[in-house]
C-alpha cells in the first residue's frame, strides 16, 4: 500500500469518525421492561432521548404508548399516557422516531378533543392535515408586538378597573367553589376573539360537558376548540393538554386570527409535573414540588402573548387554584410573578353573594397603564382608593364606633359604598361591553 493510499484511507476513517461523531445517536430497536414503581416504568437495553415516543408490548397483546421523562445509566424511565392494565415484567420496549405533535387546522373548530389529539365529540375522526409540536416554538421577545389595544371581555369590574390588552396573559386565582370556572365562562361568552382555544386540565370530568353545553353552548362552539385532560387522565396526558391548548393557539395566532386562550387549570398542569418529576427520583423542594414545575411554568405560559407587528395574538386566562386560599402558596407565587396581571377572587365576598367575587383590591392588571386614557386610569384610581378606604375602616364602622365627620375620606367611602358594590356586581348571563363600562364608571362619580 503506497504512501498516499494510507493517507486517504487515514483520511477516510477521520472524516467517519468526525460524522459519527456529529450525528445523534441511533435507536436501539428494543428493549425490556425491568421494573415498574407507580407509574413510572423503567427499561433496559434500548436508547432514547427524553420526550421520545416508545411502544411497550407483551406477548399476551397488551400495547401501551408511553413517553421518556429521565434516564439514569443503562435504564430509561419512562410514563404512560394511558391505563398500564395488563403490563408485565420484561415487556418489549420499542422506541420511535419523531416527538408528539398536536393536529391543527380549521377543520379542529367545534370539536371536542382530548390529550392525545383523539376526538371525543363521537362526530368521526380528525382532518388533520397538519401538525406543531406539543413544545411550541421559542419566541424571540424583540420580535413580538406591544400590548397596545384592549380586550372587551364583557366583564363589567375588569373592562373598567382591570383593563386587559390584547396579547395579554390573566391568571384567574381562587380557591375552590368561588366561581372563577363560572367566570371564566362568562369570559368565553363575552370576549371578542376569532378564535377560542380551551384547555379543561385535571379538572372533574363532569366539568366538561357542562362548560360545552351550559357555558359556550352551540353558538359559542362553532369558533371554539375544546381540549379535555380531566382528573382521572394520566399526568402526562394532562400535560400534553395543556401543551396541546397552546399548540393549536399557536396555530391560528399565526394566521393573524385573534385567539382567546382559557386554561383551567395552571395548578393542576403544575400538580401533573409534580407526579412525573416525584416519581422519577426528583427531589421536592417548595412544598413538595419539584424544581422541574417551575421551569415548566414560564416555558408554558411565555408562548402565549403578541406575534410579531401585524400578526395575531394570544390573549390567555389561567386559573390559578389557591390551596386553603393562601394567595402565597408556591404555585400562586410563581404564577404571579410570570403573568401580567392577576384576578383575585375571595371566599369572603362568594359567601356573602356578591359574584363575581373579585377582589378589586388584591387583583392588578400590568398593561392597564399602556392602553388606556388618562381619564380612565384616573377614574379607576379613585374608585379604588374609595373602596380601599371603606375596607380599612370596615370593623369601626359596623360596630358603630367611627363618627361621622371624623375623616372626610371616609365620609365620602361612606356615601359611596353602596354604588360600588353595585357596580362590582354582575349577572353571570349579562354581558357588558367595554365602553358601557366605561360610561357606567363616569356616571358613577358625576351622579
Amino acid at each position: 500500500m503506497t504512501a498516499d493510499t494510507q493517507r486517504s484511507h487515514r483520511l477516510m476513517s477521520g472524516l467517519q469518525r468526525r460524522r459519527q461523531e456529529l450525528e445523534p445517536p441511533r435507536l436501539v430497536v428494543t428493549g425490556r421492561l425491568r421494573r415498574m414503581v407507580g407509574l413510572t416504568l423503567e427499561a433496559e437495553g434500548c436508547q432514547a432521548p427524553v420526550g421520545a415516543r416508545c411502544t411497550v408490548s407483551t406477548p399476551g397483546g397488551t400495547s401501551i404508548e408511553a413517553e421518556v421523562v429521565g434516564f439514569a445509566g443503562e435504564s430509561l424511565y419512562l410514563m404512560p399516557t394511558g391505563d398500564i392494565q395488563g403490563l408485565t415484567p420484561d415487556a418489549v420496549v420499542t422506541p420511535h422516531e419523531g416527538i408528539y405533535e398536536a393536529p391543527v387546522g380549521d377543520h379542529l373548530l367545534g370539536r371536542i378533543i382530548d390529550g392525545s389529539g383523539q376526538p371525543l365529540d363521537g362526530r368521526g375522526p380528525l382532518r388533520a392535515n397538519q401538525r406543531m409540536p406539543l413544545l411550541g416554538r421559542a419566541v424571540n421577545p424583540l420580535s413580538r408586538a406591544p400590548i397596545r389595544k384592549p380586550l372587551d371581555v364583557g366583564v363589567r369590574a375588569i373592562n373598567a378597573l382591570l383593563t386587559v390588552g390584547r396579547g395579554q396573559r390573566m391568571g384567574l386565582f381562587a380557591g375552590s367553589g368561588v366561581g372563577k370556572s363560572v367566570l371564566l365562562g362568562m369570559m368565553t361568552r363575552y370576549t371578542d376573539a376569532d378564535v377560542v382555544v380551551v384547555g379543561l386540565i385535571g379538572e372533574r370530568g363532569r366539568e366538561v360537558k357542562e362548560f360545552i353545553d351550559d357555558i359556550l353552548g352551540p353558538e359559542g362552539l362553532k369558533r371554539s376548540v375544546v381540549v379535555a385532560a380531566p382528573a382521572d387522565a394520566s399526568p402526562l396526558m394532562r400535560l400534553h393538554g395543556a401543551m396541546q391548548a397552546t399548540a393549536i393557539a399557536e396555530y391560528f395566532r399565526d394566521q393573524g386570527k385573534q385567539v382567546l386562550l382559557l386554561m383551567d387549570s395552571l395548578t393542576r398542569f403544575a400538580q401533573a409535573q409534580r407526579e412525573i418529576g416525584l416519581s422519577i427520583g426528583e427531589p421536592p423542594t417548595t412544598k413538595g414540588y419539584p424544581p422541574s414545575v417551575f421551569a415548566k411554568l414560564p416555558r408554558l405560559v411565555e408562548r402565549a402573548g403578541n406575534g410579531a407587528e401585524g400578526a395575531g395574538s394570544i390573549t390567555a386566562f389561567y386559573t390559578v387554584l389557591v390551596e386553603g386560599d393562601d394567595q402565597n402558596e408556591p404555585i400562586a407565587d410563581a404564577a404571579r410573578a410570570i403573568l401580567d396581571g392577576h384576578v383575585v377572587l375571595t371566599r369572603q365576598l362568594a359567601d356573602a353573594g356578591h359574584y363575581p367575587a373579585i377582589d378589586i383590591e388584591q387583583s392588578v392588571s400590568r398593561a392597564m397603564m399602556n392602553i388606556t386614557e388618562d381619564r380612565h386610569r384616573a377614574l379607576a384610581q379613585r374608585f379604588k382608593q374609595l373602596y380601599g378606604t371603606y375596607e380599612q375602616h370596615r370593623d369601626l364602622i359596623s360596630v358603630g364606633a367611627y363618627q361621622r365627620g371624623s375623616d372626610p375620606r371616609v365620609d365620602e367611602a361612606m356615601e359611596y359604598r353602596d354604588r360600588l358594590n353595585a357596580f362590582l356586581r354582575q349577572d353571570l348571563r349579562e354581558a357588558e361591553t367595554l365602553d358601557a363600562s366605561l360610561g357606567e364608571l363616569q356616571a358613577l362619580f358625576e351622579d
